[in-house]
């Protein structure tokens, strides 16, 4: 078993846990929502995709995000996981992710979506 993300503690009062897809996708999530420098002990940590929410909706903002994206996974994640699609959307002020890709330790192809928008 893996910590759960966020931190927190579960009915027994212990800190959470939760299964190896799971803690795959909370890694993802953390990747993703991260700005460089925002980690102490890893500057350089985190995918700098959140910057694009300011940007106009675009294809190329589309592809430089997906650009982003694999980069910070190829980076940060390539020991647990292969990825096979990036899809991005930029919808107003909020990001619409898709990513499809294989855990390297059961060999189950997983596809997650995640959101994230400007805070008000």
């Amino acid at each position: 078993m893996q910590l759960d993300y966020p931190f927190h503690f579960d009915a027994r009062e212990r800190t959470a846990e939760t299964d190896l897809n799971d803690h795959v996708r909370d890694l993802i999530e953390q990747l993703l929502f991260t700005q460089a420098g925002e980690r102490v002990n890893r500057p350089d940590f985190g995918s700098g995709v959140m910057q694009l929410v300011f940007s106009a909706a675009s294809p190329e903002v589309a592809a430089a995000a997906e650009f982003l994206i694999r980069g910070g996974l190829q980076q940060w994640l390539a020991d647990r996981l292969r990825v096979s699609e990036v899809k991005v959307e930029a919808v107003e002020a909020e990001l619409n992710i898709r990513i499809d890709y294989v855990v390297l330790a059961t060999g189950e192809t997983v596809s997650s979506e995640f959101q994230r928008g400007l805070a008000p």
